[in-house]
């Protein structure tokens, strides 16, 4: 299996800290089992993490019991494609990583949205 990122070429990893990914694997990747389609590989911002904290989902807060450390904005993570697309519509889309993004979301966004918010700063 190699999966392909939004471009076309081989999904990059998104983040190994923390350890991002539906499979902690670092990467976007996923299978019928994913739920979320954690598809989209973001740096998050303040604004996006308080967005998604005021929708019920709480990335900030340190959760030992799964071995999450909580979320800072400039960290990496693989969002939920579906969590993107509201933050989008609330304006406050965290920059998307098109390289660990996985083509899986252009089932669920447009490529046009996804450039739009293009990471613009230096990778790793």
């Amino acid at each position: 299996m190699n999966p392909k990122n939004v471009l076309g070429t081989a999904l990059l990893p998104c983040s190994y800290d923390p350890v991002t990914g539906y499979f902690r694997d670092g990467c976007c990747n996923t299978d019928e089992f994913d739920l979320g389609a954690h598809l989209v590989c973001v740096r998050v911002t303040q604004a996006f993490l308080t967005f998604s904290r005021s929708c019920g989902n709480d990335l900030m807060t340190p959760k030992p019991e799964y071995r999450f450390a909580g979320l800072k904005a400039g960290q990496r993570w693989c969002l939920c494609v579906n969590r993107w697309r509201e933050s989008l519509e609330a304006g406050c889309a965290p920059p998307v990583i098109l390289e660990s993004t996985h083509v899986k979301a252009l089932e669920f966004v447009t490529m046009a949205q996804l450039e739009k918010h293009r990471f613009q700063g230096a990778e790793h």
